[in-house]
């Protein structure tokens, strides 16, 4: 059994065969050849300018790293994996192409430094690819709150009744928080941007490299501080998985929402059949399959963030091959938001709403009985908690005679509460209650299309 030429002059023997098995990364690393290859690029002019490699081997490892990328872009790029990893597969098959100079290109430099240097543009691309599947599914929400300023539809607390308020506002509560999500990202995105590429394996090195060179030239803001903090530091990648946690539980919340208003018994909105799916005994049926799959995939994105969590915390400085663990779940979470966010705006782009079924779903449940409060608060002058009783005991009236407050005689009222006036019935309309809530974010259409505004601007 021959050694891994590639680190293996100390070893006498080759790596038993669980060794084969368990140590290569190269299944899933691959995915990282474009930034490898970035990186090796800067690197290998660092070392030319600063005249650690002649120019001349300094152009022929440019050159094999060209012939490289086109090779992988073409696909006859051979990935091996005896060779364990995308550094050594690219090393490998550089000296193949070049010959010895290809070994010049790890001067000054480790496999630790240029993994996270890899990993961190890597990650530093996803959050980018999140922000962006955010706006497409925010512009999807903004454009349906446009048509439905006026739909009113129940908003509810403890998933009963509570107040009327209109469908586009409760769209915009979700492209407030998806906005949020997009802070998350642009705020982790600034975090990582700092280059660990020649912290070599953990203490630095001793040629007289140019870190300042590398980072500019990789578009980060600057080198790490601290060499052994760059080798081993994956909060970066941490932040990342939390953002995408958080966005998933957003988009589970909406998904969730989604499911229960393409009901019968909501009827709310219908679903397309590009997002759902029929029954394979049922020909009524029609399965929200999509949000369904977006709302248990957010399970998945939490796993990874709590798997990585778990690898990082009993991690002593600086590098240790647990850290060959974060990729595959950085990998795994960003590829499960992505084409959640991407169904996501599918399905709220080509959703129908109904509106009749959201105006009789409101007129349910009394949602006025606030407006009424108030308006005692407001114009008998009686305190809240007085006001409140009265609301209620006029709810319990209608509730006896089947009708809804603004059906309610002015008479059965004023025998609750002598002062009320015929004035009341202006405030107990749902439309009324709902115009009426000026409040700034209230869901009067008026301050709904300020927040309109506000992120039609935003995006521009």
């Amino acid at each position: 059994m021959s050694t891994n030429k590639m680190w293996g002059g100390r070893f006498a023997s080759g790596p038993a065969a669980i060794m084969r098995e368990i140590t290569p990364s190269i299944d899933f690393d691959k995915r990282l050849a474009g930034e490898d290859l970035a990186g090796s690029r800067a690197h290998c002019r660092m070392l030319a300018t600063e005249g650690i490699i002649s120019k001349d081997d300094g152009q022929a490892i440019l050159g094999g790293l060209d012939t490289i990328e086109k090779e992988i872009a073409a696909g006859t790029f051979v990935f091996k994996r005896e060779l364990e990893d995308i550094h050594l597969n690219i090393e490998a098959r550089l000296a193949e192409l070049i010959g010895p100079a290809a070994g010049r290109l790890h001067t000054a430099r480790s496999r630790n430094d240029q993994v996270v240097t890899d990993f961190r543009l890597w990650v530093r691309a996803a959050c980018i690819r999140a922000e962006e599947g955010l706006t497409v599914l925010q512009k999807a929400l903004i454009a349906q709150a446009e048509q439905h300023l006026d739909t009113i539809m129940p908003g509810f607390t403890h998933m009963q009744v509570a107040q009327p308020v209109t469908f586009a506002h409760h769209l915009m509560a979700y492209v407030e928080m998806f906005g949020r999500d997009r802070g998350r990202f642009e705020d982790a995105k600034k975090r990582l941007n700092e280059s660990p590429l020649g912290a070599a394996a953990l203490a630095g090195t001793t040629f007289p490299i140019d870190r300042d060179a590398t980072a500019k030239a990789l578009g980060f803001t600057r080198p790490m501080r601290n060499s052994m903090d760059a080798i081993s530091a994956r909060d970066f990648a941490l932040e990342y998985l939390a953002a995408c946690t958080i966005s998933a539980v957003h988009l589970s919340r909406l998904a969730g929402e989604l499911v229960q208003w393409s009901t019968p018994a909501f009827g709310f909105v219908k679903l397309s059949d590009a997002f759902t799916t029929g029954s394979s005994i049922m020909p009524q049926k029609r399965n929200p399959d999509a949000a369904e799959l977006i709302r248990g995939k957010t399970g998945r994105v939490l796993g990874d963030f709590v798997a990585l969590a778990t690898v990082v915390k009993g991690l002593v400085l600086t590098y240790g091959t647990d850290l060959q663990e974060d990729k595959e779940r950085v990998f795994d979470a960003a590829d499960t938001l992505e084409i959640s966010l991407a169904a996501m705006a599918g399905m709220i782009a080509d959703m129908t709403a109904n509106p009749a079924k959201m105006l009789s779903a409101a007129e349910a449940g009394y949602p006025t009985a606030t407006d009424l409060a108030d308006w005692v608060v407001r114009v008998l002058k009686k305190p809240f908690r007085e006001a409140h009783h009265i609301a209620g005991s006029i709810v319990k009236c209608a509730e006896d005679k089947g009708v809804t407050l603004d059906k309610l005689p002015l008479a059965d009222m004023q025998a609750i509460d002598a002062d009320i006036t015929e004035e009341v019935f202006k405030v107990l309309s749902l439309e009324s209650s709902v115009k009426a809530r000026m409040s700034l974010g209230g869901t009067a259409p008026a301050r709904v299309r300020e927040q309109l505004a506000h992120w039609k601007a935003a995006f521009k």
